[in-house]
């Protein structure tokens, strides 16, 4: 038996006291000597010692002090004295195992029984608890936001809307290129298999689903909370929400739990099909465009209904994102997307969307397999709304805006839409100037008949109100769908003689300079010319001076003859008349006398960009081989009606965005030209109309100014004229303009319309007088101011005509560098064999004669070579080649 079942000794002494004092000794495993005990209680008495009322009691007592809790002093614990089994302190202090515990507290963290790190492990019941709670709080606190929280209206998504531009009496143009397109569908009207397919590509259980993912939510909040990639709602539902619902495209916290609270809203309470309809009217299919109805027009030019399965899998890979998926390249500046890798991403997801509709039963396989061939869209920015003439005044408007507003507004702000833009453009002269050259090119142009000489002719043409700069009319192609180069704009197209009245304008401001004066002149020490009784020299073939009389000479060391079209020779004739008959040898010698900078000065002046003005350096500068665009030709021109005013043409009026102002432009004017030069440049131009080369465009009962033109190798022809109330220029040339070829080139119009050659004063002047006709019908008849005399005469050609007999034309005339040696210029037919009267006449005022037909009809370098009938008065016209042409 062990020891601690041995019954305790029997006290000495006996009786009931002796039994209590007995009952009052810890039981353990060894008793303490009865002295000990004796003396311990004696000095360390228990505060609860008492009597006990019975045996029983006593052995209750004794029991439970043995058990639980030894003496304070007495009993000793396991590693004490005495005591019970879990006996108390050992020794008389020291404490045991079992020692006096601390007391319990409600919540019991850190653990009151446990030591080191125990102390901070939660328990078991701990750990449920916390987890129960925190479920709870969150269910309850999901409940109450679920309450509360409100679906709000489509109002954000009915207020999108793409940029409106304005003709200029504020009636609507085109709406395109910004925002949502508002031309939203019901549900009956999407095929079933655009549906189809955004439910196969996006969410297979839309039909069914409670409007979320769970999981992707989840996901997306634990990405976002490790800083991670941010993702989107990924049911149809949720994201009609946010495009449609929300408006807010932020990938945050708050955003992502409006979107979940509302989207379980909306799956409970909105209807599948609203749903789907909501979704595909907002969403986002690249290029500008909202909403499946513009998306379709966008990318195939038909209604959403037209539809086939094939093409709407496409657009359902679209709304995966444009940048990645629209075969001609990515947008959104994103440079590193393009055609070949969108082309090839866009085949991949397209081809397995259709054949997860076949999987998911909404495409039957025998339907699937007849779309073996990729739906490719037609190419951006050329949809039906922007036909014909009027996506080149939307590119033109958008390009002024986004270059002229000091408000920052770039391409990308102008994508996202909401922008009023009002332009200057005027819708019926617009119609006006379209359907006069479509009369033209229908009547005379015929590319199947011709095609060696018809094929790939161009028109451009544009009109500017002369008191304002407004830019009123432009005609920049047959449809801005199909032909992308905007004709009214600079297209490469040398202007030919329709740049000598910048030559006449420096002559009678600048003045010419004194041939005795070999240095830099003063204005005081030139002289300016009068266009009535200043005299030039207008043979064909005349040997070209500077200023000084010293024959001009290119970089090679060789001289130059430069001849007139048709090989005219007028002799000695006053500016006025060289103007009208639209002899080259007098200009260009006269902007050799006033000096070329000059000239290219009043060019500038008159609104003329200095980057459209080439060959600055050699003399046939002044008989247009520069490149200026039509807009500006008729911007120059409209300087000279308004007495010298220069304005620059300008296409947008104002520009607002939620009804504040972004832009308006301020009409400021600039003196480029005195009145009386830039009225005298106009009387003379008048001549041009009625007496010269520009008779075509007499308008009845108006005055009108205006000067023809064509460059060398026929390869373009002009007209640019004005009324006080009018400028237009039109101009007409030959170039494969295809967007994809990097090497066009202008291409002769010898034969082109069934003409022998093509000069300013036939099909230009056509369109010019129609266009006219009809843009001032209803304006009464203004006319130009009547101009001061100006200038000197002078008798041009440099200090003193040459004596000594020159070399022949074979000899002195020497080859263009691109010309072939075929192409140089012959001798006249009617020249002796000796040398021509320009070359022989010691008299320069005196000789050639005015009806003498040279026998040469281009004006460029070497002449061309190119025989050709002398054309009648009317048709006589420029050639706006010359040295180096």
């Amino acid at each position: 038996m062990s020891e601690h079942r041995r019954k305790p000794p029997q006290p000495q002494g006996g009786g009931r006291a002796a039994t209590r004092r007995a009952a009052q000794q810890p039981s353990g495993r060894r008793a303490a000597p009865s002295h000990e005990t004796t003396a311990a209680s004696a000095s360390e008495p228990h505060e609860d010692e008492r009597p006990y009322s019975s045996r029983a009691e006593a052995r209750r007592a004794a029991q439970k002090g043995g058990r639980r809790r030894g003496a304070d002093g007495g009993g000793a614990g396991r590693g004490g004295s005495g005591g019970g089994r879990r006996g108390g302190g050992g020794g008389h202090d020291g404490p045991g195992r079992g020692g006096q515990p601390s007391k319990k507290r409600l919540i019991d963290y850190p653990r009151h029984n446990k030591h080191g790190w125990r102390r901070w492990v939660p328990s078991w019941k701990q750990t449920t608890g916390l987890c129960v709670a925190f479920v709870g709080s969150i269910l309850a606190a999901s409940t109450i936001a679920y309450a509360l929280v409100e679906v709000p209206n489509d109002t954000l998504a009915s207020k999108a809307e793409n940029n409106v531009y304005y003709w200029d009496d504020n009636t609507p143009m085109v709406s395109t290129g910004g925002g949502a397109n508002r031309q939203i569908l019901p549900i009956e009207n999407i095929p079933a298999a655009m549906q189809n397919a955004v439910i196969s590509a996006e969410n297979k259980t839309f039909r069914d689903d409670s409007g979320i993912d769970p999981m992707g939510i989840a996901r997306a909040l634990f990405n976002m909370a490790k800083g991670g990639d941010t993702q989107g709602g990924s049911t149809i539902t949720q994201q009609y929400v946010k495009n449609a619902r929300l408006g807010d495209q932020r990938q945050t916290l708050d955003r992502k739990f409006k979107e979940l609270f509302i989207s379980m809203k909306v799956g409970t309470d909105v209807d599948k099909p609203e749903i789907m309809a909501g979704y595909l009217n907002t969403s986002y299919y690249g290029r500008g465009v909202y909403g499946i109805q513009a998306a379709a027009r966008a990318y195939y030019n038909k209604d959403a209904k037209k539809l086939n399965p094939s093409e709407c899998a496409f657009l359902a890979a679209v709304l995966k994102g444009a940048t990645y998926y629209d075969p001609y390249g990515g947008t959104d500046y994103i440079s590193s997307r393009t055609p070949d890798k969108n082309l090839a991403a866009a085949k991949g997801r397209w081809s397995w969307i259709l054949d997860e509709m076949v999987k998911d039963g909404h495409l039957d396989a025998a339907e699937r397999a007849k779309y073996t061939e990729f739906p490719m869209p037609v190419p951006p920015g050329k949809s039906d709304e922007l036909s014909g003439q009027t996506g080149y005044l939307v590119d033109l408007a958008k390009a002024y805006f986004v270059n002229n507003n000091d408000k920052g507004v770039k391409e990308e702000n102008l994508s996202k839409g909401g922008y009023e833009i009002h332009t200057t453009f005027n819708k019926k002269k617009v119609q006006s100037l379209t359907k006069a050259v479509d009369k033209v090119y229908k009547a005379n142009i015929d590319p199947k008949k011709r095609p060696d000489t018809d094929k790939h002719v161009q028109f451009g043409g544009a009109s500017v109100d002369p008191s304002s700069g407004k830019i009123v009319a432009i005609y920049g192609g047959s449809d801005a769908t199909k032909h992308f180069t905007n004709n009214a704009d600079q297209t490469g197209a040398q202007v030919g003689s329709t740049f000598k009245p910048f030559v006449l304008a420096a002559a009678m401001e600048s003045g010419v300079r004194d041939p005795k004066l070999q240095r830099v002149q003063s204005a005081a020490e030139r002289t300016p010319v009068s266009p009535d009784k200043s005299k030039y020299n207008g043979n064909d073939r005349l040997k070209i001076k500077n200023y000084d009389g010293s024959v001009w000479q290119n970089e090679e060391g060789k001289e130059w003859l430069q001849t007139n079209d048709g090989g005219h020779s007028y002799g000695q004739i006053d500016l006025r008349y060289a103007m009208q008959e639209s002899a080259n040898s007098p200009f260009v010698q006269l902007g050799m006398d006033v000096g070329i900078p000059e000239v290219r000065n009043a060019a500038m002046k008159a609104g003329l960009l200095e980057s459209s003005l080439v060959g600055a350096d050699v003399p046939s500068f002044s008989i247009g081989i520069s490149d200026p665009s039509a807009i500006r030709m008729a911007g120059a021109y409209a300087t000279f009606a308004a007495s010298g005013e220069q304005r620059d043409p300008y296409s947008v009026d104002k520009v607002l965005k939620n009804g504040e102002t972004l832009y308006e432009h301020e009409g400021k004017a600039s003196t480029a030209f005195p009145a009386k030069v830039a009225d005298n440049v106009t009387d003379v131009l008048k001549t041009v109309v009625e007496k010269g080369t520009g008779k075509n465009a007499r308008l009845e009962g108006r005055e009108v100014a205006g000067k023809t033109g064509t460059t060398d190798g026929n390869k373009s022809a002009w007209f640019v004229g004005y009324t006080p109330q009018l400028s237009t220029a039109i101009d007409m040339y030959r170039m494969d303009d295809n967007a994809k070829s990097k090497n066009r080139k202008f291409l002769e119009m010898f034969g082109t319309g069934n003409q022998k050659k093509i000069h300013g004063a036939s099909f230009p002047s056509d369109i010019w007088h129609d266009y006219m006709e009809q843009a001032l019908k209803g304006t009464s008849p203004e006319k130009f101011p009547k101009p001061e005399p100006i200038g000197e005469a002078v008798l041009g050609g440099g200090a003193t005509p040459s004596t000594s007999p020159s070399k022949s034309a074979s000899e002195s005339a020497p080859e263009s560098p691109s010309t072939s040696p075929s192409e140089s210029a012959p001798a006249s037919p009617s020249a002796s064999p000796s040398a021509s009267p320009s070359e022989t006449c010691n008299n320069p005022f005196g000789c050639g004669d005015p009806g003498t037909d040279g026998g040469n009809d281009n004006g460029g370098p070497g002449g061309g070579g190119r025989p050709t009938e002398s054309p009648s008065d009317e048709e006589t016209d420029d050639d706006g080649g010359g040295i180096f042409g």
